[in-house]
């Protein structure tokens, strides 16, 4: 697949799915909704249908939805009975809180997918993914796609039971019988022993494929594991426990590039676009200002206070924090691309 389309069907996935959240929330607690835009920039494609027209824009980095009551600038902004800005502060916060939200449910999706089309990652087999090469296993011949079935003359039908004896024996020749197609091969080999004195012969397992249920299991529990690891990485970096690296989208487009070359290249692409999901839903969530979780922040103060604050004044704290994500977005990129060109 060429890296332009990839990456263009990534980030459009992304960004629909985020705004696609706001929308859906905001149809159903009333908030009249003026447009929804994937992309930014001149139209290239307008369908209006009722009150809200659908459009694409030119340039395919982001999007929006334009609800009425958000803008003090706007026409009608006090008079607008479908406003957002009448909408109470739970049903604004749920408007606001959709977006992220559904990044996280794309996650959890495109992990299922991946689970009923090409196996669980916590639900391994005896049949062999790949090999670490120069390993024993590599040494004697065991190849990808074999799948082990007796080992000194005993029947394996698990990982377990393989992981098991392999690792009960290390330094002892065990003879290892593969299924290869039609085929029924024996080859003798010896585990070596790894740091915590068990045997390994070097392969990985390949995953068994799940149910639709089962894979939507695994995805709403790998998702919650995925967004932890990136808080995480986040917290070590700011305690500088570890060196903390952003990407942007140069970065990005970089990464997916690799994911399209290499053989396995729809899994990966799959999977990356899982990972930039949740790291898409994590960040907005921040409470950084023009970001998701700096509107909910101030919702929760009105909440608090018993009156909002100055429209005015929220909407120049938004502005000056997209200038300032504008400008960090700006040298991170300049980083990306000194690192590919050096």
């Amino acid at each position: 697949m060429d890296t332009l389309i990839a990456s263009v069907i990534v980030f459009g996935l992304l960004v629909f799915f985020h705004e696609l959240g706001h929308f859906l929330v905001a149809k159903l607690v009333g908030v009249k909704v003026h447009e929804f835009s994937l992309g930014f920039g001149p139209k290239l494609v307008a369908l209006p249908r009722g009150e809200t027209s659908y459009n694409l824009r030119a340039f395919p980095l982001g999007g929006f939805v334009r609800m009425a009551g958000m803008d003090p600038a706007e026409e009608n902004y006090a008079d607008e009975e479908r406003g957002f800005n009448k909408k109470t502060v739970g049903q604004r916060i749920g408007v606001i809180f959709a977006g992220p939200l559904m990044n996280f449910v794309l996650a959890v999706f495109l992990l299922a997918v991946i689970f009923m089309t090409y196996g669980a990652p916590d639900k391994p087999t005896n049949r062999v993914q790949d090999l670490l090469p120069g390993k024993p296993a590599d040494l004697a011949g065991i190849r990808p796609g074999d799948v082990i079935v007796e080992i000194d003359g005993n029947r394996v039908e698990t990982w377990s039971q393989l992981s098991k004896t392999v690792g009960a024996n290390p330094g002892r020749e065990l003879n290892i019988t593969v299924e290869r197609g039609k085929e029924r091969l024996t080859f003798k080999v010896v585990p070596y022993q790894d740091e915590k004195g068990l045997g390994k012969i070097g392969i990985h397992p390949a995953p068994k494929k799940v149910d639709p249920l089962t894979a939507l299991a695994s995805g709403i529990r790998y998702t919650g594991l995925m967004s932890y690891q990136i808080l995480e990485y986040l917290g070590r970096g700011i305690a500088r426990q570890v060196p903390l690296e952003l990407g942007g989208p140069v970065r990005i487009v970089a990464t997916i590039n690799e994911a399209v070359q290499s053989t396995s290249w729809f899994i990966n692409l799959v999977s990356l676009s899982a990972f930039l999901s949740v790291s898409l839903g994590l960040f907005n969530l921040f409470p950084i200002p023009a970001l998701d979780g700096s509107r909910i922040l101030f919702l929760l103060l009105e909440k608090i206070r018993g009156r909002p604050v100055e429209p005015q004044r929220e909407n120049f704290i938004h502005m000056v924090g997209f200038g300032l994500l504008i400008l960090l977005i700006v040298v991170i990129t300049y980083h990306d691309i000194l690192q590919l060109i050096m």
